[in-house]
């Protein structure tokens, strides 16, 4: 296939028009114009990079891509030697940030329902962009042991959890990544636990004092499945190649 076509149809997918990012959403760096092989990651690190030269991938797709508003235009060092990689060897670089995060399917919230066995999840009202917080439940109340036993073996890390309660959990809110920040609009939910990827200082008072779990199951641990999710679906319905290359990252 083109990388046109498939521009066309990660856009039509993904719909990064609908959102306010931090970052450009779309092709990041032009490479070869046939595409039959996509490698997908989470982050386009060396590594990755790495990975896709030696599988000659002619694309890749990643969550966490280059050119944040917060970083120096400047074209330099880690920057360069990645920029360099993926020109040197004729390779697109394709990257969606919230618009793979917010998307109701195959979005890294929804997937995170699914890989944590919900019995029922769904975006959560009244938070912007629409998806960015999702909220679910247990039919059958679990311990916070079982808990963090089903997230540890699901997602392959011990999660840290905060809060002094013992309390069952069923009803469960969660935003993939940095989502910590949202744990006090989504106690509005009436819920049991929060997970999100990180934790900061205040998150720890906020669930201690408002009686709920708070779960810090690591960014790029939580944002693994809905990049994944989404090559999966460009190979079922595309005359293309993905292979989904998971570089391990601990925070």
């Amino acid at each position: 296939m083109t990388r046109q076509l498939l521009l066309q149809e990660l856009h039509d997918l993904l719909q990064p028009d609908k959102v306010n990012d931090y970052c450009p959403n779309g092709l990041q760096v032009e490479g070869k114009d046939d595409i039959k092989l996509i490698v997908t990651g989470v982050t386009a690190s060396q590594a990755l990079i790495d990975e896709a030269i030696a599988a000659n991938a002619d694309a890749i797709l990643v969550h966490h891509g280059y050119f944040w508003k917060s970083e120096s235009p400047s074209i330099t060092g880690i920057k360069y030697r990645r920029i360099a990689s993926l020109i040197k060897n004729d390779i697109n670089l394709f990257a969606y940030h919230l618009p793979i995060d917010v998307h109701a399917l195959l979005g890294n919230n929804a997937q995170l329902g699914k890989v944590l066995q919900m019995d029922g999840y769904f975006a959560a009202p009244s938070f912007s962009p629409e998806g960015i917080v999702f909220q679910g439940h247990y039919n059958t109340p679990k311990s916070r042991e079982a808990f963090i036993q089903l997230i540890s073996s699901k997602l392959g890390r011990v999660p840290l959890v905060v809060g002094d309660t013992a309390d069952p959990i069923s009803r469960v809110a969660w935003c993939t990544g940095g989502g910590q920040s949202f744990i006090e609009q989504a106690l509005m939910l009436g819920i049991d636990a929060f997970i999100s990827g990180e934790i900061s200082e205040q998150t720890t008072h906020i669930a201690r004092e408002s009686g709920i779990h708070y779960v810090a199951a690591g960014h790029h641990a939580t944002e693994r499945y809905g990049v994944k999710a989404v090559g999966e679906y460009l190979a079922s319905t595309l005359d293309v190649e993905v292979k989904f290359i998971d570089v391990d990252n601990p925070a």
